[in-house]
């Protein structure tokens, strides 16, 4: 009678209450509440992700009543929404509580994500995580455990946050951490933030900063190249503010520094290998170990060439050798030198070219001053301009070869100092002025072309290369002040030859000597021919003779010829002031001279 009546009781729809299960066919699974009759549930509430029915005869089961029809004895039951109902008491249950619940975040949503719980749940993007997010979609599929902040059974809403729960076991760790750190500690943490001025490590609670300085003994661009966040890493705390809850990180005080041994193991003269690291307009940086670098200073790459920038040597990277020159461990400095790896070219230049070493090179430059040909690899020779030639006037060696021409010279000198190669080409023949003498002799007539007229006087080339000055005073007996106009360049002219001084390259001509003994020459061949005549037309010839030689006696010295003058001719001579006569000799030596220093 009790299970009878059991059986005419009445329930409220959306009731929770527990049921075994007695029957599942096709589309339904039945299940015995104690009702009149059974209730049915559909079968796709029993099916699982992989659609299996898990559903079987006695199992118990909570279900909910949604509906039920008395007069038909039909009653709707749902597993589904009794298990929600479950969970929306759970969360209550949670919430008064403030304890966790977990839930698997199942996609992305506008502002946040949702979860499941159980029940869907919104939790907002801020409240993920203890600093933002960068990439959102890692979270997705991830189980977290979460408080729940407000939720709202009849608008069915959920809201969770995660930071909470972070922000209280960060504040957990990190009154353990302050509790524990101490300066010199080596200690564990978790990369957390990256800059270029260096990076921000979790040692569980607190953040200590590792400046970029502090990472190596070496060098580093970006701490990016050495960690990534999320990185476990091994630092050592150099100094910590508990007020501030400041924390300076150290790695590279976890070795020594290798400067403390670097005298030891660089000695000077040590050879050494080396990667080029960085470049500057005055050198390239080599780092010899973590730690040490030296400098290979642009002055020092090569004996020959002159290096304007090291990028014409070297490049970042590449493996070099060099000697180590000079180490100053105070000072973290090390020079070294590339040139030095090989010997010096120009200790073996003077040995391989002694001096009046005929050589043959390649024209490699030629400037305003001369020529530059190629000796060796890396030596060039300079021919001056001055050596090219012992006569020819040359105003830029342009005028009498081109570059890439392939010529030979002299060597004339070697200064090892100054590395410096002087060669000569005129010395690969004889000086022409050295046997001058011998082909002009002085008081020989000549003949010549006008090469240049000036002011002062007429240059007349004697042969190729070999010029003579007639000085105004010496072009005629008449005063002139400029032979310009009465001779043209390229005018044959005949002169006498009045000094030679082959050490100044000097040959000084005269013209109006050569007229002088052309009219004292027939002057005699007349009075030769004339018969002997009375002494009054003697004393008449005399006169006139007198006369004309004290009139040349103005404008120009002495001549050979007057020795021959007769006597009387010499008495009158003689009776000239000592002063006139010296001045006027003066004046005409100073011309001359004057004129041959010009020329």
């Amino acid at each position: 009678m009790e299970m009878y009546e059991e059986s005419f009781k009445r329930f409220k729809e959306g009731e929770v209450v527990p049921g075994k299960i007695i029957a599942v066919d096709k589309d339904h699974v039945l299940v015995d509440i104690g009702y009149k009759s059974e209730g049915q549930i559909r079968i796709q509430e029993f099916r699982d992700e992989n659609g299996d029915i898990n559903a079987n005869v006695d199992d118990e089961v909570e279900v909910m009543i949604e509906w039920w029809d008395e007069e038909n004895e039909v009653v709707v039951l749902s597993k589904e929404k009794a298990a929600k109902v479950k969970v929306w008491e759970e969360i209550k249950k949670l919430h008064d509580a403030n304890e966790t619940i977990e839930g698997v975040i199942t996609n992305r949503v506008k502002g946040g994500f949702s979860v499941d719980v159980g029940v869907q749940a919104f939790l907002p993007g801020s409240q993920a995580d203890l600093r933002p997010i960068r990439n959102l979609d890692e979270m997705v599929g991830q189980t977290f455990k979460f408080k729940i902040l407000k939720f709202n059974r009849k608008r069915s809403n959920i809201v969770l946050s995660r930071r909470a729960i972070l922000e209280e076991e960060r504040e957990s760790l990190r009154a353990n951490t302050l509790s524990s750190i101490y300066e010199d500690k080596e200690v564990q943490g978790i990369v957390k933030n990256i800059t270029e001025y260096g990076v921000f490590v979790d040692l569980g609670g607190v953040d200590g900063l590792l400046h970029i300085t502090d990472i190596s003994w070496g060098r580093v661009k970006h701490p990016s190249e050495l960690f990534s966040v999320g990185d476990e890493i091994t630092v050592k705390v150099l100094s910590f503010d508990l007020e501030k809850e400041r924390v300076s990180l150290g790695i590279k005080q976890l070795t020594p520094d290798p400067w403390t041994i670097a005298d030891e193991k660089y000695p000077v003269g040590e050879r050494i290998t080396g990667k080029v690291v960085s470049l500057t307009d005055y050198g390239a940086f080599i780092e010899l170990e973590e730690g040490i670098e030296g400098l290979i200073h642009v002055s020092e790459m090569s004996w020959t060439r002159k290096i304007r920038h090291p990028s014409k040597v070297v490049s970042v990277g590449e493996e070099v050798d060099a000697i180590v020159l000079d180490l100053k461990p105070e000072n973290r400095r090390i020079s070294l030198g590339m040139k030095q790896v090989v010997p010096n070219p120009w200790d073996q230049i003077s040995e391989k070219y002694p001096v009046g070493t005929t050589i043959e090179g390649k024209i490699k430059n030629i400037t305003d001053f001369g020529l530059f040909i190629g000796i060796d690899e890396g030596i060039d020779g300079l021919v001056h301009i001055s050596d090219i030639s012992w006569t020819k006037r040359i105003k830029h060696p342009s005028e009498v070869f081109k570059k890439s021409d392939v010529v030979q010279a002299i060597v004339l000198d070697i200064e090892k100092k100054n590395e410096r190669f002087s060669l000569g080409i005129k010395q690969l023949q004889a000086d022409p002025w050295k046997t001058v003498e011998e082909r002009y002799e002085v008081g020989k007539e000549i003949t010549g072309t006008v090469t240049n007229l000036t002011d002062f006087g007429v240059f007349v080339e004697l042969e190729e290369g070999i010029e003579g000055l007639v000085h105004v005073s010496e072009i005629s007996k008449e005063k002139i002040k400029t032979p310009v106009g009465k001779f043209n360049v390229g005018d044959i002219i005949t002169a006498r030859v009045m000094n030679i001084n082959s050490d100044e390259r000097r040959i000084g001509l005269s013209i109006k000597r050569l007229e002088m003994e052309d009219e004292q020459s027939l002057l005699s061949e007349y009075v030769n021919k004339m018969k002997p005549a009375t002494s009054s037309f003697g004393e008449i010839l005399r006169e006139n003779l007198k006369e004309k030689f004290e009139e040349n006696d103005e404008e120009s010295e002495d001549t050979p010829e007057e020795a021959s003058l007769p006597e009387e001719a010499s008495i009158e001579k003689e009776k000239e002031t000592p002063e006139k006569v010296e001045k006027e000799e003066d004046e005409i030596k100073e011309n001359k001279e004057d004129g041959i220093k010009e020329g």
